[in-house]
C-alpha cells in the first residue's frame, strides 16, 4: 500500500485523548466527529493528505479500552487490526497521565513490526509547552490538537521518519514484510525471465508472473493478472 498511498499513520490510544480532533487538525477540516463520550469513533476513518508533498494515508481508529458493548467491541477490533498495518503508530495519550504507562501501553500494542511515536495531548490545559523529546527509546511529541500548538511539531517528525526533506537522515524503513513481498516477487520475475530466454512454455512464464502480480498487490492494492500480462506481453508475437 506504501506505493499507491504513501506513509500509513495511524491514530490510536485510550478514548477521549483527542485522537479525532488530531485527525482534523491534520487533516484541515473536521473530517471525524469530536464529541467527549466514549466511544464516539466506531469504524477507522481515513483520510489521505499530503504534508508538504508527502502523501500520507492517516487513519482515525476507536479507542482501545475493554467494552461490553458489542458495537464498540468491533471498532476496537478494527482499531487493532489498522494498528497492525500501520507503517506508524501515533499513540495518544493525555498529558496529565504517566507518562511510562503509557509508552508501555503504546509497545503493547504496536508489537515489534509497526514503529511508535507517542503523542502527549491537550497541553492547553496544563503549564507545559509543545515540545519534542526521546523517553526511553522513544519520540514523545507534546502538543495540542485543540488549539493547533506544536502539530508542527508533528508534521515535521512525520516528514523526518520518512526521511521527506533531505535535511534528517530517515528512520522509516520498510516493514519486513514488504520487503518479504519485494524479494518474493523478483524471484518469480528472475524465473519467469528464465523460462522466456530458454523458449520454455509461455504457460509457465505465465504463472510465475502471476505470482509475481500477486506478491506486489501486497504493496500496490489488486490488479488485474490480466492487465498485467497483457503489457508484459504485448510486445510478443504469439502462434496460434
Amino acid at each position: 500500500m506504501i506505493l499507491r498511498d504513501g506513509l500509513n499513520i495511524v491514530i490510536a490510544g485510550p478514548p477521549n485523548v483527542g485522537k479525532s480532533s488530531l485527525m482534523n487538525r491534520l487533516a484541515g477540516y473536521d473530517a471525524a466527529i469530536v464529541a467527549k463520550i466514549p466511544g464516539t469513533t466506531r469504524d477507522p476513518l481515513r483520510e489521505h493528505l499530503s504534508l508538504d508533498g508527502l502523501p500520507v494515508s492517516l487513519t482515525d481508529t476507536a479507542g482501545l479500552r475493554h467494552t461490553d458493548d458489542s458495537v464498540e467491541s468491533e471498532g476496537v477490533r478494527r482499531a487493532q487490526k489498522a494498528v497492525e498495518r500501520a507503517d506508524r503508530l501515533l499513540w495518544m495519550v493525555d498529558v496529565r497521565e504517566d507518562l511510562d504507562k503509557g509508552l508501555h501501553q503504546a509497545r503493547s500494542e504496536a508489537g515489534e513490526d509497526v514503529a511508535v511515536s507517542v503523542i502527549q495531548n491537550k497541553v492547553d490545559l496544563v503549564s507545559d509547552e509543545p515540545e519534542q523529546f526521546e523517553w526511553d527509546g522513544l519520540t514523545v511529541i507534546r502538543l495540542s490538537a485543540l488549539t493547533g500548538d506544536g502539530i508542527d511539531l508533528l508534521r515535521e517528525h512525520i516528514k523526518a521518519i520518512a526521511g521527506f526533506g533531505g535535511e534528517v537522515a530517515g528512520a522509516f524503513s520498510a516493514r519486513s514484510r514488504h520487503l518479504d513481498a519485494l524479494q518474493r516477487s523478483e524471484g518469480y520475475v528472475r524465473d519467469a525471465r528464465a523460462q522466456l530466454l530458454q523458449a520454455r512454455a509461455l504457460e509457465l512464464a505465465a504463472e510465475e508472473l502471476r505470482s509475481a502480480q500477486s506478491a506486489l498487490s501486497e504493496l500496490t492494492g489488486a490488479m488485474s493478472s490480466d492487465d498485467l500480462l497483457g503489457e508484459i506481453f504485448s510486445s510478443f508475437c504469439v502462434g496460434k
